[in-house]
């Protein structure tokens, strides 16, 4: 199995052999279970489908209760794919854990980054300002400058780097190493951080040598 789905649960750090101290990241990988294997045969692509966390009956709609019916599960809250990335056979129920990995693997970690509203573009772009706070600049210092043109091209280009929305995002965070394993609480600790705030659930994809 290539794949699992995880939540955040924080931050720590890990003392390494040399006694450098290690900042890291604490996951809940699974358990997941498997509520559709899709073949090229009757879907068109091959992927397994996995779901994790559990939801109420009440808060699920009668396909999605039929849909993890089938599988015989309770519904769940997250529900993803894993296209061509397994080897092995799957059966619909199957429970899969954190012990798919083994310390010193590198995984791929995705998740939803964290949102941080309205941002100027010296948050959102890295913009600089003006430096020189004399000659009449006291109100430049975090303003975006000039954006256009005069009577050519009379527009502003699109794709501006400009004030607007930022985070919010679906990232992905390559090469992580898996640093330990609680298999009985089902953890994960991964070297370095992640994306999404504490809670946000986590793809963690295995990096095949």
């Amino acid at each position: 199995m290539a794949g699992i789905i995880g939540k955040k649960i924080g931050m720590t750090s890990v003392f390494s052999v040399e006694g450098k101290n290690i900042p890291c990241t604490v996951i809940e990988a699974g358990p997941c279970v498997v509520t559709q294997v899709k073949t090229a045969e009757t879907d068109g692509y091959e992927a397994l489908q996995l779901a994790y966390g559990e939801k109420k009956d009440k808060h699920a709609t009668k396909a999605e209760v039929g849909h993890f019916k089938k599988a015989g599960v309770s519904p769940k809250r997250k529900v993803v794919e894993f296209h061509n990335t397994y080897q092995e056979e799957f059966e619909l129920g199957q429970e899969i854990d954190v012990s798919i990995f083994a310390e010193k693997d590198y995984v791929d970690i995705v998740g939803v980054s964290k949102g941080k509203g309205f941002q100027g573009v010296v948050k959102r772009h890295n913009f600089r300002g003006v430096n020189d706070a004399t000659h009449g600049q006291h109100n430049r210092l975090r303003a975006p400058g000039s954006i256009g043109a005069s009577s050519w091209p009379s527009r502003v280009f699109k794709g501006m780097r400009m004030a607007g929305r930022d985070g919010g995002k679906t990232v992905t965070i390559e090469n992580l190493e898996v640093v330990k394993i609680i298999p009985e609480k089902n953890v994960l600790v991964v070297k370095g951080s992640v994306p999404g705030a504490k809670g946000s659930y986590l793809i963690i994809r295995k990096q095949w040598n």
